[in-house]
């Protein structure tokens, strides 16, 4: 099977929908499918390999690092009309979202769609009116997936809202696959000698992007009362962002700023290790369609206190595998002093979190699964 996926967000850029794209890439390319990658070229340019072909762009004039697609490209066209994908799978529904539903229609294959994202979430990133941005975004994004011949939700919570949305396309749930042999449970011990952490640190976990939409700034104002009730605790916060000057600001604002570390971005290969050597992890985002570094998390064996919301209330199992809290510090910081000062608790959240990793969140068997829905649509 030939697969081209249209991507607007792609390596070196670093974020969710990037890491579910080489995931279902490299899981395909497994199975022996044949996959090509079309995305935005990056600024300043850099050398791909040759399952990656790049759209003309811009740089986004509100994102530092993240380019915006020219969706038209004689060249492009011609390469794509070359490969012969049997599958074509947008992963947006803006700029190379229509080159992809634009190529599928001419040449008679199959459009796939997953909705990875709340776009309505994301309209303060755009220089005009936000509640308008978000209202367009919505439209049009439910407009794209009506037209599609398959949309894959992340969330069975995505799901119902797009069908509440008006969303009649045919629809199925596929999360994004964690490669359960790279996040595991492994040596604490020898993760903190790595990280040159202290083995007596009862060691708090972030990961994510450091912008405003993940509610960064709920861990830093809860983890000052976490710190009050527990010795030796530590944050230790991995990613990058636009919102990240603020939150070292407001870190060092705190009452701790000595305990707050940030790590900067890292490849998906360095943050096992950080996995490996935390006691928690903590998630306040409300934006996510599943929240994959939840999912990652809990993979490595790490139990999670997370704000309740859409798509993460699917991976935290909350009084199993974490805790899931409103989205107010105090309460918060309480639900995380309840399992850092409850050791036996956290080990037995440990062995849960596996145990649903392994079996609502296997790479493996999430890719197997897209690929079947990729058949059912050829057989149609």
């Amino acid at each position: 099977m030939r697969v081209a996926l249209f991507t607007n967000n792609y390596l070196p850029f670093r974020g969710g929908v990037t890491t579910a794209v080489e995931t279902l890439r490299q899981g395909l390319e497994g199975l022996r499918h044949s996959v090509r990658v079309f995305a935005p070229a990056p600024h300043p340019p850099m050398a791909d390999p040759a399952w990656v072909w790049r759209y003309p762009s811009v740089p986004a004039p509100t994102y530092p690092g993240f380019t915006l697609a020219w969706p038209f490209s004689p060249r492009i066209t011609g390469l794509a009309r070359a490969f012969a994908p049997d599958i074509i799978h947008a992963q947006h529904p803006f700029l190379l979202g229509p080159a992809a539903r634009r190529f599928a229609r001419r040449c008679r294959r199959p459009l796939v769609f997953t909705y990875h994202t709340r776009y309505e979430k994301y309209a303060h990133y755009v220089p005009l009116p936000e509640r308008f941005v978000a209202a367009l975004a919505v439209k049009l994004s439910c407009r794209f997936a009506g037209s599609s011949d398959l949309v894959i939700a992340p969330s069975e919570r995505i799901a119902v809202t797009l069908r509440a949305r008006g969303v009649t396309a045919p629809m199925a749930v596929v999360p994004t696959g964690v490669p359960l042999d790279l996040f595991r449970p492994g040596d604490q011990d020898e993760a903190r000698r790595r990280l040159a952490i202290p083995g007596e640190t009862v060691l708090c976990l972030y990961v994510g992007r450091l912008d405003r939409e993940k509610s960064v700034d709920l861990i830093i104002d809860a983890f000052g009362s976490i710190a009050d009730a527990v010795s030796g605790v530590t944050l230790s916060l991995v990613g990058q962002g636009t919102h990240e000057p603020a939150l070292r600001r407001r870190a060092e604002r705190g009452p701790v700023p000595d305990r707050i570390r940030f790590h900067g971005g890292m490849n998906r290969e360095a943050l096992p290790v950080f996995y490996r050597a935390a006691d928690l992890f903590l998630f306040a985002s409300e934006t996510e369609t599943q929240g994959l570094v939840l999912a990652e998390a809990h993979a490595s064996g790490l139990p999670a206190v997370a704000v309740r919301a859409s798509g993460v209330d699917e991976v935290v199992r909350d009084g199993e595998t974490g805790v899931l809290t409103k989205a107010e510090s105090r309460e918060f910081a309480d639900a995380a002093i309840g399992l850092l000062l409850d050791r036996e608790r956290r080990r037995g959240m440990s062995d849960a979190a596996r145990t649903v990793a392994e079996r609502d969140f296997s790479a493996a068997r999430q890719v197997e699964t897209m690929v079947g829905h990729y058949g059912r649509l050829l057989e149609q």
